[in-house]
């Protein structure tokens, strides 16, 4: 599982439907719907949150916002209500780890993507965060 801090913008067709397909993993994993993953490192950040059901729920549309952008269409109806409308702190040691992770996938999976990536140094996050200073976080490290 893997819950980006980048935008989704960043990512490949098939990243960009596996992020979907992950969150919507984490929304019934933090709605108590699966034992599975109950402890995953990626679900800690949203876990902090007084609701992470909300906040997962602002993850998603983050995600659905990008693929409608790029003419796709996932399904809404599975986004839980209500969402979170406010931004969480991530920092920017794990936006350029992340960054680094992607562009290492991107050359392997879709290198003609990752060319296009080439000359961004600093990243934008998901529109959920926003970034402070800091290290990569210990849970990616773990």
């Amino acid at each position: 599982m893997r819950l980006w801090t980048l935008h989704p913008r960043y990512l490949d067709p098939k990243g960009l439907v596996a992020l979907w397909r992950e969150a919507l993993l984490a929304q019934k994993v933090l709605a108590g719907a699966t034992k599975a993953y109950r402890h995953h490192p990626q679900l800690a950040r949203f876990q902090e949150q007084a609701d992470p059901r909300d906040t997962i729920a602002a993850f998603l549309v983050g995600i659905a916002d990008e693929a409608k952008s790029r003419g796709y269409h996932f399904d809404l109806s599975k986004i839980s209500e209500p969402r979170f409308s406010g931004h969480i702190p991530e920092t920017s040691g794990q936006l350029l780890y992340e960054w680094g992770h992607l562009r290492a996938k991107l050359r392997a999976r879709a290198p003609q993507i990752e060319r296009q990536l080439r000359s961004i140094t600093i990243p934008e996050p998901h529109p959920l965060f926003r970034i402070v200073e800091g290290k990569v976080r210990d849970w990616e490290l773990a």
